[in-house]
């Protein structure tokens, strides 16, 4: 498997989108954002779950110092405010946009429970990647409150390997073709800008990485 957000090679925009189904076509919208756009706030009424359609979107919330913890950067064919379904009645998480061509496809939670409950298929994948995110957020928190942040950034590259992240023929090295920008990548381990930049570039001339904006590579006697 890939990737967490895609099973039997199907990404989950193309399985779930109301669009696929006749019954929900006709009423049916997606809604664009663009970038700092917010889908939801903290409190919000949690009501229905989206899929990204394009675009990239920011899922996080404040601490009670006010600092801002981000728990996800999602992209295109991914799920989020799933909780919904579960019986969250309050969002306890923000959802911004961070990309100024962001589109969303709004699914309501009444909808999303007939869908489940005539398919059992579908109600499958879902629970499947509800369990999916909630480890993979339990194991990222874990890294911010025991882990140093070189640590937590070989293990964010280590994730993205898994994800994104192929063979190269020639070399043997991992090659990890990503969406996220330096900022989304010090915002998810929790550092700032240039503390991270340092970092990559410490192990860059240890010989474990070279990157460029959107490829790290990860070297074969390290990988």
């Amino acid at each position: 498997m890939k990737s967490l957000w895609f099973f039997d090679d199907v990404n989950l925009f193309k399985v779930l989108c109301p669009h696929k189904f006749k019954a929900y076509k006709a009423n049916h919208d997606f809604d664009a954002y663009k970038k700092k756009d917010y889908i939801y706030f903290e409190e919000d009424s949690a009501n229905k779950v989206y899929l990204i359609e394009k675009g990239k979107v920011k899922i996080g919330y404040y601490s009670e110092d006010g600092d801002e913890v981000v728990k996800a950067i999602l992209t295109r064919g991914e799920l989020f405010g799933e909780t919904a379904i579960l019986g969250e009645s309050k969002r306890e998480e923000f959802a911004q946009s961070i990309d100024n061509t962001t589109s969303i496809c709004p699914i309501g939670v009444n909808t999303m429970h007939d869908l489940m409950r005539n398919n059992q298929t579908f109600s499958f994948k879902i629970y499947k990647v509800i369990g999916f995110k909630l480890k993979k957020l339990e194991r990222r928190l874990q890294l911010l409150l025991f882990k140093d942040t070189k640590t937590r950034l070989v293990e964010f590259l280590n994730e993205l390997c898994a994800d994104y992240g192929y063979d190269c023929e020639k070399t043997g090295d991992k090659v990890i073709h990503h969406p996220y920008t330096q900022k989304d990548i010090a915002s998810l381990i929790g550092t700032s800008r240039p503390t991270l930049n340092i970092l990559l570039n410490e192990l860059k001339e240890e010989k474990v990485i070279q990157f460029t904006r959107k490829e790290i590579r990860i070297h074969k006697n390290i990988a």
